[in-house]
This record gives structure tokens, sequence and C-alpha cells, in this order.
């Protein structure tokens, strides 16, 4: 039953389990674009070590150290060989490549850095991996490996690979099930099955051991597995005032989410979702006492939503901590007011100069950026012009 509610409230703009019609809140503040950074190729993520200089993150490249005001970049020397991108495997349609950077909490204090890639094994496939390193002058030393989501495949989809630390000073991981086709589910979904690495979200020490506060999953379950039912989460994000952490899911047909994470959540792929399959003859099966988390937020249209953001800074006050999310269908860029755990409202910007965008990422100093998915890849400034 909850499933055909979803179906039919696809109808509506777009909507959360609670208030299928949220209003769209237009706002009074005039934004614009500017390009800071272009000839990058598909930029993924971006982490700021001052105002002025970045480590990013290209999908289909290397990861760069660029600087804003000299308009300087650099590669990083270093990193690790088994990576994998669309380029290499000579086909655009994968989703193979460098994913997420992050920097340690104390990065200032120990120069680690977190990666998060497709990697690849000659003759198996490949699958998300993430790694800690140290970052010395523009080199990657000390390289360890902190989740190899294994098995290899030769599915070059929905890797998942975002990463925040959360209050908590633990790192969350998003690991995508891979598949691109819902016929193709085992008899026990991949991200129903705690036994199977890839569906799921994980919290880790950030030395890559396990908390010992983590939720319990049962003695069989792959240790470090915070939540199940991940089809393709690329964004995750901390709300500023509640330190709970906000995350994005693509759907398939339709079905693209935000939701909030919870310990031990289910988030149903693919039993349930607010979308169709691309597999429209497949038929769920049914998972004998599963209790599934709704999702937030659900657009009614493909958005595909990737990065995202709390706003914190100064320049726009009237989006002072609203959830701010880039999309690579349609050239989405969405602002969604938060109460209580509860979105409110939403409004859709720059309709009119769509860009398909891979993150929205905010400086120390308050500045928004967007990183744009293109063979040219930009980084734009996100300006307010009614100052």
């Amino acid at each position: 039953m909850k499933q055909l509610l979803y179906f039919v409230s696809l109808a509506v703009f777009g909507g959360c389990v609670t208030n299928e019609k949220s209003a769209q809140l237009p706002s009074k503040t005039k934004a614009s674009k500017e390009a800071i950074i272009d000839g990058l190729k598909h930029p993924w993520s971006m982490a700021f070590i001052t105002e002025d200089k970045a480590l990013v993150s290209e999908k289909d490249g290397d990861l760069l150290r660029v600087h804003f005001s000299s308009k300087k970049k650099s590669v990083i020397k270093g990193f690790p060989r088994d990576v994998t991108d669309s380029i290499r495997v000579l086909w655009r349609g994968d989703n193979s490549g460098i994913f997420e950077v992050l920097l340690h909490p104390d990065f200032e204090k120990n120069n680690y850095i977190y990666l998060s890639y497709a990697a690849k094994i000659q003759g198996k496939g490949s699958t998300t991996k993430v790694v800690r390193a140290t970052l010395q002058n523009d080199s990657l030393t000390q390289i360890t490996t902190i989740l190899e989501a294994s098995p290899y495949t030769q599915e070059y989809f929905h890797y998942g690979g975002g990463m925040t630390f959360g209050p908590d000073k633990k790192l969350y991981i998003t690991i995508g099930e891979r598949l691109f086709k819902e016929i193709d589910e085992p008899k026990i979904p991949i991200a129903q099955d705690v036994k199977d690495k890839r569906g799921k979200i994980y919290r880790l020490n950030p030395d890559g051991s396990i908390p010992h506060d983590n939720p319990d999953f049962g003695d069989d379950a792959v240790p470090g597995i915070f939540a199940i039912g991940i089809r393709a989460a690329q964004g995750i994000t901390v709300h500023p005032e509640t330190g709970k952490l906000w995350f994005s899911e693509h759907g398939t047909r339709q079905g693209d989410e935000l939701n909030l994470l919870k310990a031990g959540a289910n988030y149903g792929w693919p039993i349930i979702t607010t979308g169709g399959y691309r597999s429209r003859e497949y038929v769920p099966p049914t998972i004998k006492g599963a209790i599934f988390t709704d999702p937030m937020w659900y657009w009614q249209h493909t958005v595909a939503p990737t990065g995202l953001v709390f706003y914190t800074g100064n320049e726009f006050s009237e989006w002072t901590n609203d959830l701010l999310v880039s999309g690579l269908s349609r050239g989405s860029f969405w602002r969604f007011r938060i109460e209580n755990d509860t979105i409110k409202s939403a409004e859709e910007l720059f309709i009119d100069d769509r860009v398909r965008s891979r993150k929205v990422v905010q400086s120390p100093g308050g500045k928004l950026y967007m990183l744009t998915d293109e063979d040219n890849g930009k980084i734009l400034r996100i300006k307010n012009d009614t100052l």
C-alpha cells in the first residue's frame, strides 16, 4: 500500500510523506553565477584548505590543488593506481572515476585527506574504494584503505562515494548498490542484504575501525554498516544546528529523494520506491519483518540530486540554514527550508540558466560555489546581486 501511495503522489510538484504539496518558497534574493575556474574534467568534489586554495577531484581526471586568486591548477601526485574512470574504460556512459575529496577535521595538524573513487582489478571489474592519505606539498603519501566495497563487478554504475564527518567526528560514507537494472537483483536484493557491502551507508572511525556504538545488524552483517536500503546516494551533509545528517538519493524512473539519516534505518530500495523501475517487469520480494524509513522529500520528475550543503554564510541572509541541492538532470539547483526535521518549502533556482551540476560547496568564509559536470567543467561562484 505504501508503494502505491508513492506512485500516486508523483502527480504533484514534489513532496514529503507527511505533506505531499509542500509549497515553493519564492526567494527575494537575486542570485547569479560567475565562472571562477574552468578547464576541469567533470569536477566531482571540492575541499577548501584555505579561502583561496582548495582540492578539487575530477571524475575523469586528477586530484587538483586550485588557487582561486591566481587561477593556477596543479596535479596532486601519487593518486592510487587502481583508479578507473569513464575515459580509461572507453565508455562515457558509466559512473566510474574519482569522487569525494574530504579533509580530516584536524587536517591542519595531521594533513589527512580522504578520497573515494572507482577502483579496478584487471579481469574482475570495479568497486567503490575509500582511502586515507597524507598530503605533503603536492603529493599523496602513506595511503591506507579505509573501505573497499567488494565484490568487484563489471557494472560501472551507482558507486555512491559521498563522505562527510559528523559532529561525533565519525566518517560517514555512502555506497551504491551498483546495479543498472532491477531484474538483475539476487533473491535477497543487494541493498537489503546485510552480508553484502553494497547499497549501504557506513559509519567508521577516522582510521577505518568500527565504532563500538554502531547499530547492530546481526552477527553476519558487514562491519561498519549504519543504514541499508540505499540505491545510489552521492551527497551527504550535516545540519549546522541539529547536527543530523541528510543525504540525497538517485531513483531510476523518477524516485529521487532527500533523506534524514537514522541509525539502523532501512530506506527500502528496491522493495519500495517513490518512482518506478527500469525493469518494468520487476516484482520486488517481500522481506518479512522489515520496517522502511520514508524519505523527507521526493521529486515528481528526475533531478538526479548530488552534492548538497546547508548554507551558513552571511551573503545570502535569507538562506540561512537552508539546504542547497544540485542535480545532474535538467541542471537543477534547489533550496529547501527545513523546520524540526521537516521540509516546509522548496524553491528551484536558475531555471533559465541550467547547467548539469555535481556539487554545491561553501567556503570557510561563507562563499557559495557550484561544480559543473561538463567536459569543460567549471567552478561557478554563486553571487548575491541584491547586495
